[in-house]
Parts: C-alpha cells; sequence; structure tokens
C-alpha cells in the first residue's frame, strides 16, 4: 500500500480549544484512516510552518485524498498538505524510467535547433 506524509496546521481558535482541553488528536483521526483501510506509521507534533505531521499507509490515493478532505473539512486546519511517498525502490525504479522516457530539456532542443 502507498504511503503518504500529511502537513496539517491548526487555526487559533483550533489551538485555543487545544490548550484549554489538551488531547491527543492522533487517536482522533486513527479511527477515520483505519475505517478508510488505511494505518499509521508515524504522528508528530511539531513547530514551524506545520503543527502536525502524520505518515500513513492508504490503500490508494482515492482513501489519501478523502482523508485529507475530511481532515480539512473540519474546520479547524487553517492549511492541510498531503503528499505522496515513495520508498528508495520506487525512486530508483522512477529514474530509470525517467531516463528512458525520451524526454529533451528546453535547453538541450534549443542548442540541437541551432546546430
Amino acid at each position: 500500500m502507498p504511503f503518504f506524509l500529511h502537513q496539517v496546521s491548526y487555526t487559533p481558535e483550533a489551538w485555543a480549544r487545544l490548550i484549554a482541553n489538551p488531547q491527543d488528536r492522533f487517536q482522533a483521526v486513527r479511527g477515520p484512516i483505519e475505517k478508510l483501510g488505511g494505518k499509521i506509521h508515524n504522528s508528530y507534533f511539531a513547530f514551524g510552518e506545520h503543527d502536525a505531521v502524520l505518515i500513513t499507509e492508504m490503500p490508494d490515493n482515492v482513501s489519501a485524498a478523502a482523508v485529507a478532505l475530511a481532515f480539512t473539512a473540519g474546520g479547524a486546519l487553517r492549511s492541510a498538505k498531503t503528499t505522496p511517498l515513495m520508498t528508495a525502490a520506487e525512486g530508483l525504479e522512477a529514474m530509470k524510467k525517467a531516463a528512458t522516457c525520451g524526454y529533451k530539456p528546453v535547453a538541450a532542443v534549443a542548442t540541437a535547433g541551432h546546430s
């Protein structure tokens, strides 16, 4: 199953509610993720651009998009970003395929045209 990186930032109002009533939001999202056939692999609170980071394994892109939409629709997030992840082996396979696809960069095409 594919892996996904979810990066979210809470609204100031959501932070105020969490500070007044601290709770493990990772447990709150575990059920919906599992209901869609997924699994949480890692979860972290963070500071900086994102407030929380989650790595999930989901059955497919549609399921990952569905959980991302559910997170966003809840209204507690200022921003949410979901990134599909690849294993090192998948990345290497993509590099090998890229080498065989025949794409020519603009610079290469322009240089070839001036010869």
